[in-house]
């Protein structure tokens, strides 16, 4: 089943999930978001992507309901294979602009920080890294992207509260770069993302790397032990409760 749409236009391709109506992440969906995403790396005449969801969210983050019926070894493969796609999206060496059409949760919010841009419609759409509220912990690789792009402060007040904010309170923060009106967020996302693929490509990519690899060499040795951490938090007593009552309708 095709969950993620593609198209292309002067230049920019558009991955839009469309999941039922949460884009709730799987494994699935991370094959596919990985495969447009490699594809449009390798095709010259992309020099943009833009990454969005159909419906009234951007994603919900993870399908809990579907993983709770997964072993302890089945979510830890899919948490590497998640993980991965956030490193490879961190260093793609394309512009990735996130157009945030909806509620952003979790997960969600993970793919969003991975990008280089986030444009989220305002409105009554929320984002957040809810994880505490649930429960959960949080992966090494978005805790650091998180935190460079809204800084330490920002960072710790956002993941202790789990708070949901919206669009306009998520740029005082960092969380998003641009708020626009829903009408809006489709041209807006493409000018910013052709302002970006405007950009040498081959300067950009060196630039990019050169600000994010760092970050991301600092991650990836610590997201086997933080997988491991997040794993058993996961399926402990308490969170385990919890997560049985989250439903996606």
């Amino acid at each position: 089943m095709n969950f993620v749409e593609v198209s292309k236009n002067e230049g920019i391709a558009t991955l839009t999930l469309c999941r039922g109506k949460v884009n709730a992440l799987t494994g699935a969906v991370v094959d596919q978001i990985t495969e447009a995403l490699k594809k449009n790396e390798k095709d010259p005449d992309i020099r943009a992507v833009i990454l969005t969801g159909k419906g009234p969210f951007f994603s919900f983050g993870f399908d809990v309901p579907e993983f709770l019926s997964y072993s302890k070894d089945e979510f830890s493969d899919y948490l590497k294979k998640f993980t991965g796609l956030l490193s490879y999206m961190f260093l793609y060496p394309k512009p990735i602009v996130a157009a945030l059409n909806g509620h952003t949760m979790a997960g969600g919010c993970m793919l969003s920080l991975a990008c280089d841009q986030r444009i989220m419609s305002a409105g009554r759409s929320k984002i957040s890294l809810n994880e505490i509220s649930f429960g959960s912990s949080v992966l090494a690789g978005s805790m650091e992207m998180l935190r460079a792009c809204a800084g330490n402060a920002n960072a710790m007040e956002i993941l202790y509260s789990g708070a949901m904010y919206s669009a306009e309170q998520a740029q005082t923060f960092g969380l998003v770069d641009h708020v626009a009106q829903d009408q809006d967020l489709v041209e807006m996302s493409k000018k910013i993302a052709a302002e970006l693929g405007k950009k040498p490509s081959a300067a950009f990519a060196s630039i990019k790397m050169l600000l994010r690899k760092p970050i991301a060499a600092e991650f990836e040795k610590k997201e086997a032990v933080a997988i491991k951490e997040f794993v058993d938090i996961w399926y402990s007593e308490a969170t385990w409760e919890n997560l049985k009552k989250i439903t996606i309708n």
